[in-house]
């Protein structure tokens, strides 16, 4: 076997660029990647750039395999398997490094780039954000320049550069078709459960002490919301969620709803139709504004008014609804239903099943409890703060009794408690409260920093009723959000009243990001049945995508391919030169015979021209050089044009 040729890959530059490269591609992992594994690809990357530079023996074969089996079993160690997202990312990140320390071959280079090219693309395992996509982009330009580097290795990194730039932007038409064309799969990018959502940011499927204001910090976007036409006021905007019915003490949980076929509610005053746009968040529920008066397709409901989807909600999705801020729910409610909204735990919270039992003998009706209830939680001397104290074995005797300070879970949930300890049904509701009008695209967005709760109480006759203990503390959080309601010092900045700048920067991003969503992320199989379908394609399938795809592409390639061989038909100015110095030579009638060699042509036509003899010698010489020599430098070039150009007879 003929033995592999040494690549100058070891130039510094040209390892400099194909390291920034890489680095760029590893960078989104490192706050994901165990310390170790980042310690290891900071070392092994150092380790390349400085054998690069200063021209040191590359580390033995037996090293780096000691060194990967390792890496395996480090891996394996860390996550437990090899397998999956996270575990499959750490081993690429280790291998790649690795694979850095033994480039000796053209090949060994080829296989790093391509390597290079699936890390770029893992990086969109975890997030398809702009930021995301632009840093992937500069990561291909510099690894497919460093590629051009490595196939020319006395290139200039700026030519280089221009090379990759220009390849990029020739693959633009065929990867817009693609984009377009290509059969669209529902479902995230990666698609083992375990992995693909754990970073899901969001309410849960339980509510405890603590739960809600550890998202209150939180700026990342839970929904958008379009209206048709004028918005409900702020204080209205209530976006149903999860609803709670047993309680163990310090945890509320689902368990009384029941699915039902449509909703039983009275509505009052003007219906509200928008359009949600939810991001996803890896659970059943769907958000609508209370209290939605139909579910969108595939969703249905459930006896207690929750919107569930069919599917969990792993993709973002967009749904139009019809709501009623007024209304009044049926009194139709079961005994099974009554008697899960009154349950209480065990002998936990003493003093407060002693307040509520004690509101029960003194005003004997539900709706008079409600109102001394309200009361109670309004002159208290309660507190709303994002960072409540943390509570003990009897959570709801501690806040109502002794801390007074909470977030809306406190409130919502000890409220519900005092209910039920009066003999009054009631039940926890969480979702969102409020939204922000973004001025740039009229969207109202809907933050998790807006997660809220509150409670519903039945009573005889109204059906169920919405008591927001929260309000009755501070109504501030309700009309004008949670940074109006909390110490400024306490929120994030961009989230702080006096920052309106920071809040313009913040809404034209939104705005970009929503038409990202909206156009590229949200290009669906929905949207492109529906693009298809003006095309002409009333029912796409994959085959005739597939012909479409093909006769396309073939179609872009071609034009493609006559545009540039039209453009460059003359690009080598080597010998773009030489055929301008033999057709001067022509016009004279000395043309060069088609088996005639540069040399001796100069030779022949050196007695007829005795005067330039000298200047054509030094062209066929320099001609010659640069056409058969083993790189042709820029220099030369320009030495030849000028003397072509200053060539007269």
């Amino acid at each position: 076997m003929q033995k592999p040729i040494d690549l100058p890959i070891h130039r510094f530059s040209d390892m400099a660029l194909l390291l920034a490269g890489l680095a760029l591609s590893a960078a989104p992992h490192a706050a994901r990647l165990s310390w170790w594994v980042s310690g290891a690809a900071m070392l092994f990357f150092s380790w390349r750039l400085f054998i690069a530079w200063r021209h040191r023996a590359l580390p033995p074969r037996w090293l780096l395999l000691v060194l990967t089996v390792a890496g395996m079993v480090g891996v394996y160690l860390t996550f437990r398997t090899i397998f999956g997202r996270d575990a499959g990312v750490t081993l690429l990140v280790l291998l790649l490094s690795l694979k850095l320390m033994e480039m000796r071959a053209p090949r060994d280079v080829f296989v790093v780039v391509f390597l290079s090219y699936f890390l770029a693309l893992t990086n969109f395992f975890y997030s398809q954000t702009i930021p995301t996509a632009t840093l992937m982009l500069a990561t291909v330009l510099l690894v497919t320049a460093s590629l051009s580097g490595a196939s020319a290795p006395s290139r200039p990194m700026a030519a280089n550069l221009r090379t990759a730039g220009s390849l990029l932007l020739q693959a633009s038409p065929v990867m817009l078709l693609l984009f377009f064309l290509f059969p669209r799969v529902q479902g995230p990018l990666w698609g083992v459960p375990q992995d693909a959502y754990s970073g899901v940011t969001g309410l849960s499927d339980s509510m405890s002490p603590g739960s809600l204001s550890r998202l209150s910090t939180s700026d990342a976007i839970a929904f958008r919301v379009k209206f048709q036409g004028e918005a409900p006021p702020r204080g209205t905007m209530y976006w149903r969620g999860p609803v709670f019915w047993d309680f163990d003490g310090r945890t509320w949980r689902p368990g009384g709803g029941r699915l039902r076929p449509s909703l039983r509610f009275e509505a009052f005053g003007k219906p509200v139709d928008y359009e949600v746009t939810l991001e996803p968040h890896n659970f059943f529920w769907l958000f609508g504004l209370d209290l939605p008066a139909s579910s969108p397709p595939n969703a249905r409901f459930t006896s207690d008014y929750q919107m569930l989807s069919i599917q969990a909600v792993r993709t973002r999705i967009r749904y139009d609804l019809r709501s009623y801020t007024e209304y009044r729910t049926s009194d139709g409610n079961g005994e099974e239903e009554i008697a899960s909204a009154t349950r209480l735990p065990g002998n936990l919270n003493p003093r407060a099943r002693g307040l509520g039992r004690e509101w029960r003998r003194a005003l004997g009706s539900d709706e008079a409890i409600l109102r001394q209830a309200i009361e109670y939680i309004r002159s208290g001397g309660f507190e709303y703060t994002l960072q409540p104290p943390l509570l003990q074995q009897n959570t709801v005797d501690e806040f109502l009794f002794d801390t007074k300070k909470g977030f809306c879970e406190h409130f919502s949930g000890a409220f519900t408690f005092l209910m039920r300890a009066a003999g009054v049904p009631a039940r926890v509701v969480t979702g969102y409260q409020g939204g922000d009008l973004n001025p740039v695209d009229d969207y109202h967005i809907v933050r998790q920093s807006d997660a809220h709760a509150w409670s519903e109480v039945y009573l005889q006759g109204r059906g169920w009723v919405r008591v927001d203990p929260t309000a009755v503390v501070v109504p501030s959080r309700i009309e004008s959000g949670l940074a109006s309601s909390v110490p400024q010092n306490t929120v994030p900045l961009i989230m702080r009243e006096e920052l309106a700048w920071l809040r313009g920067m913040r809404y034209n991003w939104d705005a970009l990001a929503n038409k990202w969503n909206q156009w590229v992320l949200g290009y669906n199989p929905d949207r492109q049945r529906d693009m298809l379908s003006k095309l002409g394609v009333s029912q796409p399938n994959w085959q005739n995508l597939a012909q479409l795809m093909f006769w396309s592409v073939a179609v872009v390639l071609g034009l493609m391919a006559a545009w540039l061989l039209w453009k460059f038909r003359n690009h080598d100015p080597v010998q773009a030169a030489w055929l301008s110095f033999c057709e001067k030579l022509a016009r004279k009638g000395m043309a060069r015979r088609p088996d005639e060699g540069p040399i001796d042509f100069a030779a022949r036509i050196a007695p007829a021209l005795p005067d330039t003899a000298g200047a054509a010698r030094e062209i066929a010489n320099l001609y010659a050089a640069l056409r058969y020599g083993r790189t042709p430098s820029a220099d030369g070039v320009a030495r030849l044009r000028r003397a072509v150009g200053a060539f007269k007879i």
